[in-house]
């Protein structure tokens, strides 16, 4: 898709306008939904500074199929992800991954990775008594959280289930997810489902057994897709067949963003940055465009679904109680290697997580042809992933040097000396996933209510509402529906 050239927007007088700011899997989530929901005549805008569309979704052709570079996967546990998928008519696009387990590399080896788990946190201590040192600490009788109360994983799970079982299983998952410190990631954004449940309980095993039972509507919990990690499943011991947790479509993800912007029939303006957001008498003005030559876009109404930090400087002058919140959102930067090899005897598993007491810079490793049917076995391909909070240094690393070591302790992690692989690429993704500290929720919802003082303008994305393209989606179609509930035209001259 070529950029158009920017020039002044002139719209239609009466029709209703809608600025979308973020043309990622969000922006796009949000422009279909308004497309449903304000008919054919609404005009609505999609500004996206990069000169692509997806934002962390980018499927390349990588050894003869198409690989993702960035997020890769669908979360098929929540509606949103499928949904949209069918809804653009990618329903029978979409696939799901084989039964090859995943593994935990410790000590060099290669172990299961314990079923009957949330995100690493056993329903029974017994569980994982292979990989970890678990026993429940005595409680009080009392529910862990108190309504609304929030705390980190790391405090819920050390004080509750032990050091091995945070560091050996816990810390892997969330590390393959948010690339993050699980003493400072929030227990009530990372895991709703769980909060909730805190609030019934005073055992954690309790807690995650109630989320693991079957529910009438047939829901599951939000476990956001991994970039680039091994996809441990949330398990469900109850009978009957299990529903695949993740899924993803055949040709690429890639396929989702272009079918969504075609259904939305949104104006697409990529290369543009917006660098100024005003409200006026008739609704929004945005500045945009190159320094000096700046265009003016007047909307009815406007949508941030960019990362924190420009959406808290467009909200600046806007509502400094929501720009406070989004500038103190914190990311995590991450670096992707691929391989594809053309004999390699990897084993039957759909990857790996390690801890990072293991002291590897590979933190997780998916095998791609193993885990996903769809890409056939002609060549083996390995994604893995590198980068936790505060190693961003290792991003400054050229690329032959990041491929050399993620080569070399992927080897180390399979017990091996690889072959040299016949194609190799490393992406790097800068500030890509955001830190969810304790009493993110409660923040976001003030920012909301804060915002609620303007007239339709809405927030979404990642920094706000969870990583993932499930979540991403939901939230898009969240602010869509806001605003479509009461945007009105508005005078234009």
């Amino acid at each position: 898709m070529s950029p158009m050239t920017p020039a002044r927007v002139t719209g239609t007088p009466g029709r209703t306008r809608v600025l979308i700011v973020g043309g990622g899997i969000t922006g796009l989530a949000a422009a279909h939904r308004l497309r449903e929901r304000l008919g054919p005549d609404a005009e609505i805008i999609v500004a996206e500074q990069a000169m692509r569309l997806g934002g962390k979704i980018h499927t390349v052709d990588f050894a003869g199929r198409p690989v993702e570079t960035g997020a890769e996967s669908l979360l098929a546990a929540r509606p949103e992800a499928i949904g949209l998928a069918e809804a653009v008519g990618l329903g029978d696009a979409i696939v799901y991954p084989s039964d090859a387990k995943p593994a935990l590399s410790l000590g060099g080896e290669l172990l299961d990775f314990p079923a009957g788990h949330m995100m690493g946190i056993p329903g029974d201590p017994a569980d994982v008594a292979a990989v970890a040192n678990a026993k429940e600490r005595p409680d009080n009788g009392l529910p862990i959280l108190e309504p609304g109360a929030d705390m980190s994983v790391g405090e819920l799970v050390r004080s509750r289930l032990g050091d091995e079982v945070l560091d050996r299983l816990v810390a892997p998952m969330l590390g393959g997810v948010y690339a993050g410190d699980v003493d400072r990631l929030s227990v009530r954004a990372v895991m709703p489902q769980l909060a909730d449940a805190l609030e019934r309980h005073a055992r954690l095993t309790d807690a995650v057994n109630e989320i693991k039972r079957p529910t009438p509507a047939g829901a599951a919990g939000d476990a956001a897709p991994r970039t680039g990690a091994a996809s441990p499943r949330l398990q469900n011991t109850s009978e009957g067949p299990r529903k695949p947790v993740f899924a993803t479509i055949d040709g690429g993800l890639e396929r989702l963003v272009t079918a969504t912007s075609a259904t939305a029939r949104a104006e697409i303006r990529l290369g543009m940055t917006v660098r100024e957001l005003r409200q006026t008498p008739y609704g929004w003005e945005v500045i945009a465009g190159p320094v000096p030559d700046p265009i003016k876009i007047k909307a009815d109404a406007v949508i941030l679904a960019v990362p924190a930090s420009p959406a808290a400087v467009l909200l600046r002058d806007v509502e400094p109680q929501a720009a406070a919140v989004l500038s103190g959102v914190a990311y995590a930067s991450v670096a992707l290697a691929a391989f594809a090899f053309d004999r390699l005897d990897l084993p039957e598993r759909s990857g790996f997580l390690t801890p990072a007491s293991e002291g590897k810079t590979v933190k997780a490793a998916t095998f791609a042809s193993k885990k996903w049917p769809h890409l056939g076995r002609r060549r083996q391909i390995v994604r893995v992933s590198m980068g936790r909070l505060g190693e961003e240094a290792l991003l400054q690393y050229d690329d032959a040097t990041l491929a050399k070591t993620a080569l070399r302790e992927l080897g180390e992690h399979l017990g091996m000396r690889l072959p040299d692989p016949v194609e190799q690429r490393v992406d790097r993704w800068g500030g890509a996933l955001p830190q969810y500290a304790p009493g993110h929720v409660a923040r976001v919802a003030a920012a909301r209510e804060a915002l609620g003082a303007h007239r339709n303008i809405a927030i979404a994305g990642a920094a706000v509402d969870g990583v993932g393209i499930a979540a991403c989606i939901a939230s898009g179609q969240r602010a869509a529906d806001t605003i479509a509930a009461s945007v009105t035209p508005a005078n234009r001259t």
